[in-house]
């Protein structure tokens, strides 16, 4: 069965990544034999939407089953989408996870075990192509029409109260700006589906 564990360096011994969406390697493992081939995350630097980029990568390679210390909800809803069981790791090495793995013990995600952007740095992407015709005049904006409730089978997240303070509004937009990018990675991760026939 082949499988991939997230990891900071290329070989078994390296330390598995708690991380999955902006790990530094995968390591996609034959668990029959331990035959092992170390990739370079592909979305590691990507400015947004590292998550689904990296999982329909993984996916493409074959993966049937990952091993990672936490995974967010865009690349959870790949992986359920593409029937791959996603197994939480607590540390160790590459081939520590895969031998607690093959011996049962690692426990499987029943949703994602980390918010969308868990694994951006602060302010990462803040502000990029905002009002840069996001709506495009065809009633994508804000989770409307055929983008709307249900859609994929989620609802956008609420939007917050009117600010009262400057330091509210702050938190408000950033709470506005990540609620877009989210609807945003959706929307991509759809059309990305249609284009291949999905």
């Amino acid at each position: 069965m082949k499988i991939v564990v997230t990891s900071n360096g290329a070989d078994l011994d390296a330390p598995a990544s708690p991380v999955f969406g902006r790990c530094s390697t995968y390591i996609f493992v034959d668990t029959e034999s331990m035959e092992f081939e170390a990739v370079s995350n592909p979305a590691m630097a990507a400015p947004g939407g590292a998550g689904i980029q990296a999982a329909q990568f993984v996916v493409q390679q074959g993966a049937q089953a990952v091993l990672t210390g936490n995974v967010g909800p865009n690349a959870y809803n790949v992986f359920q989408a593409a029937g791959v069981p996603i197994y939480l790791l607590t540390g160790g090495t590459v081939r520590e996870a895969v031998e607690a793995y093959k011996a049962g013990r690692l426990p499987s995600a029943a949703d994602a075990s980390v918010q969308a952007h868990a694994g951006m740095g602060m302010g990462r992407g803040m502000g990029r192509g905002m009002g840069r015709g996001m709506g495009m005049g065809r009633g994508m904006g804000m989770g409307q029409g055929a983008y709307g409730p249900g859609a994929w089978g989620t609802t956008p997240p609420p939007q917050p109260a009117p600010p009262t303070s400057r330091e509210e509004e702050v938190v408000a937009l950033k709470q506005t700006a990540s609620n877009l990018r989210q609807q945003l990675a959706q929307i991509i991760e759809r059309l990305d589906k249609l284009e291949k026939g999905g």
